[in-house]
């Protein structure tokens, strides 16, 4: 993986996109309950704050989510996983984007956060579902039909023009490595994205007959590449963002969309558009950031074991998620580790008003080659 040139991209600053709708959310509107987190300050070498720069800060990392009710036990626990594991923690900056017609509002959100993470530096901006409502398809997964899986498009008109690239995470993640050395992967010129990659995951299959049958689609979209077009997973991405309001991707993202509603080429939520538009063009990540696979497929949610090789990211992409499994008396072996992280408050269990312990991390859950770079 490249490093950007000293003192590039020096701090963190995490955007997550807040949805509270569905479930997690108790029948009368009430947040859950989440213990608060332990502080962690900043190590040797952390860049200074710019004194009123705010957001516009360039020592600030930016890394986006997205997340509705439902989800916000797990970006609770990514939150605190990349605090933890920060070399720079009190360089974060989140941004949290929730949806501007659901409940509980902003503020009860802003309210939750702030009592798990005392010092979290963020702000919350709405986000207006209608924006994209229009343009969804149906999937094979009702879940992957919500508008803000789609809020990863409009990132780059969201967030401040101050802010130049922002790592993009799933909310089902957990961060075992200092996410800095994701931030400094290098975007050559040509690149607006870098992700890793799978090329031996048979791409054809993420898109219909139609689409391939189609003399104006098929393999004509993909020619002319940098690369041979190779699947990747949205949930961990690297963006260029002025590199992606130049280029107006939202838009070209939004035409095959479009195209969708008339021909029906994929199945699959909102993964194919990207791919249509950057797969050949993705700057290459090492597969440690992104351990996905681990929620199962997107029907049965089967539990599955870590890729081979060293773990700096986890994802529980696929339909088992691990604070549903362990809820329901069926976890995975590696939701265990996911546990570890987990700032749930059970009403009915005192003793968990307190952050987890951490000591699993170190069991046989995860490989020894974890942080070995």
């Amino acid at each position: 993986m490249g490093g950007a040139a000293p003192g590039m991209w020096a701090g963190l600053v995490l955007v997550a996109f807040l949805a509270a709708s569905g479930a997690g959310v108790s029948a009368g509107g009430a947040l859950p309950r989440f213990a608060e987190a332990p502080e962690y300050r900043n190590g040797e070498g952390c860049p200074a704050p710019v004194a009123g720069a705010g957001v516009c800060d360039p020592g600030l990392v930016h890394i986006a989510m997205t997340l509705d009710a439902h989800y916000l036990r797990g970006s609770m626990a990514a939150i605190y996983s990349l605090l933890k594991h920060a070399s720079c923690p009190e360089s974060l900056f989140f941004h949290f984007l929730a949806a501007d017609a659901a409940a509980p509002g902003v503020g009860e959100l802003r309210s939750a956060l702030a009592a798990s993470f005392p010092s979290l530096r963020f702000e919350i901006y709405p986000f207006r579902a209608d924006a994209v409502t229009g343009l969804i398809s149906a999937s094979v997964r009702a879940a992957l039909e919500a508008p803000l899986n789609y809020a990863r498009n409009y990132l780059a008109d969201l967030l401040p023009k101050c802010v130049p690239r922002a790592i993009y995470l799933d909310s089902d993640v957990l961060a075992v490595d200092d996410v800095r050395r994701l931030w400094e992967t290098r975007l050559p010129a040509a690149a607006v994205v870098a992700a890793p990659e799978y090329c031996h995951a048979n791409f054809s299959r993420y898109f219909t007959d139609a689409f391939w049958s189609d003399p104006e689609l098929g393999a004509r979209v993909f020619a002319g590449r940098r690369r041979a077009p190779c699947y990747f997973n949205t949930g961990v991405m690297v963006i260029d963002l002025r590199r992606w309001r130049s280029g107006n991707y939202r838009h070209r993202i939004e035409q095959w969309m479009e195209l969708q509603k008339e021909k029906r080429i994929y199945e699959l939520g909102s993964l194919p558009p990207f791919l249509l538009v950057f797969a050949g063009e993705v700057e290459a990540v090492d597969h440690r950031w992104n351990q996905h696979g681990l929620g199962g497929d997107n029907v049965l949610g089967s539990c599955r074991p870590l890729h081979k090789g060293p773990v700096s990211l986890m994802h529980w992409s696929g339909k088992g998620k691990p604070w549903d499994r362990l809820d329901a008396g069926r976890p995975c072996p590696l939701d265990h580790t996911w546990k570890s992280y987990d700032l749930y408050v059970d009403q009915g269990d005192a003793s968990s008003a307190s952050a987890p312990s951490l000591t699993s991390l170190s069991s046989s859950a995860l490989p020894a080659a974890v942080f070995s770079w």
